[in-house]
């Protein structure tokens, strides 16, 4: 009895009759108008006057201009609004934004269609039978009402009313509460059916969040290869630093180098940072624009800077090297694919020298980096472990492909990255 109880009379049975009465009040101008065009054809004219058949035609003349005007794309955004307000739906079945597609405004136009039909009847029966059963339960205690015109009109001085009228007031009340649960709970149902996402919605919102994945991805490497690389170069020079100090004859030349090799990486990825984090406090960063303004690094022209400070003595192939100038999305991923390369060097090879070779030939940019396997332990940091996959990422973006892995008899580490040149002009 209590869950009957609750679904005629409970919270969410009185927001969804508000609803439906909201739904009788928006059919109200195309009623009025539709009245207006048929009173000429009415006994009595003027909107409220003619037979209740008349009023009715009324009613099914207003629907079709009612479902014209919900073709309108802002119609989907305001029935959604108050949809999940007073509906009882999850928010996150209906869909955002305007109607954009034919079929998104078909349902729109069906749904409020539905809305005001239902809500008209609902409306008008709650403004009309509360106080005809009121009445019809008072007959049984009131002679004067029972004699009266009124009563003569609409049947009720029979003498069997004295005796059905309290239940039959109520039985009316009851139906009215049965009915508007009923028409709440059919627009419940057909809320998500008709207000939700259409295919075409759905593969815009998957758009979205591949386009705003890519965006993240796109700044957590440029971080972990900024960050990740300038963390291990300064480990490498502040431990190397350290022991010289504490050695008996302490090569203050060497420890003064190392000192200006900490100061210029740390300022350089300060530089870096902010240029990241700048991406991250816009409003409303496109993604396009935001993957470009996140590669807005440095490029292989600040390659010579980068060696010169990275904590590794690194050995450059004298014979290769781009013969030009290189298009630009490519030479910034080979920078930081360079920068990569430098950072698991120190992490696994310590000190050991590098081999660097760049060649542009056959419309591609080539990178390799070797350094050997020495078989000590890998400096390990928190979030560790990301870099190679990144750099495989960044050659892909640009339709190259990155390969690493022991080499030459498992003496030498070894990474080899393509890049196609025109991969930079899309």
């Amino acid at each position: 009895m209590g869950r009957a109880g609750a679904a005629l009379w409970g919270r969410r049975a009185r927001r969804r009759w508000v609803h439906l009465v909201l739904g009788g009040a928006l059919l109200m101008p195309y009623w009025l108008l539709a009245s207006v065009v048929l009173s000429p054809f009415t006994e009595t004219g003027g909107p409220f006057g003619g037979s209740v058949a008349a009023q009715f035609a009324a009613y099914a003349l207003a629907l079709p201009p009612a479902a014209v005007t919900a073709f309108f794309p802002l119609a989907r955004p305001l029935s959604v609004a108050a949809a999940r307000a007073l509906c009882g739906v999850p928010a996150e079945r209906y869909a955002d934004g305007p109607a954009a597609s034919r079929t998104a405004r078909a349902r729109t136009a069906c749904w409020f269609t539905l809305h005001v039909a239902l809500g008209g009847l609902v409306a008008g029966a709650s403004l009309a039978l509360p106080p005809f059963a009121l009445v019809t339960m008072a007959l049984p205690f009131s002679a004067e009402l029972r004699a009266s015109a009124a009563a003569a009109f609409w049947g009720l001085d029979d003498p069997w009313w004295v005796v059905l009228g309290v239940p039959a007031g109520l039985l009316m009340l009851v139906g009215l509460a049965v009915a508007s649960a009923g028409a709440g709970a059919l627009l419940a149902r057909q809320a998500p059916v008709l207000l939700g996402p259409t295919p075409a919605d759905r593969l815009a919102a998957a758009e979205r969040r591949a386009a705003e994945l890519a965006v993240r991805n796109r700044l957590a490497r440029e971080l972990h290869d900024s960050v990740g690389h300038a963390l291990s170069a300064v480990t490498l020079q502040a431990g190397a630093a350290r022991r010289v100090v504490d050695a008996p004859e302490p090569d203050l030349v060497f420890v003064r180098e190392a000192l200006t090799a900490i100061e210029e990486t740390t300022r350089r990825t300060v530089a870096e940072l902010d240029a990241v984090l700048g991406l991250l406090r816009r409003d409303d960063p496109d993604a396009d624009a935001a993957a470009d303004g996140a590669a807005a690094g440095p490029g292989l022209e600040a390659l010579d800077a980068l060696l010169a400070h990275s904590g590794l003595r690194v050995v450059r192939d004298p014979a290769a090297g781009p013969a030009g100038p290189l298009p630009e999305r490519v030479s910034r991923e080979a920078y930081r694919i360079v920068q990569e390369g430098l950072s698991n060097a120190l992490r696994h090879g310590g000190a050991a020298p590098v081999a660097l070779r760049l060649r542009a030939a056959d419309g591609e940019l080539e990178v390799t980096m070797e350094n050997p396997l020495t078989g000590r332990a890998p400096v390990v940091r928190p979030g560790g472990g990301r870099g190679l996959r990144g750099v495989a990422e960044r050659a892909a973006l640009l339709g190259g492909s990155a390969v690493s892995g022991p080499a030459r008899d498992g003496t030498v580490w070894r990474l080899s990255v393509r890049l196609p040149l025109a991969g930079g002009r899309r």
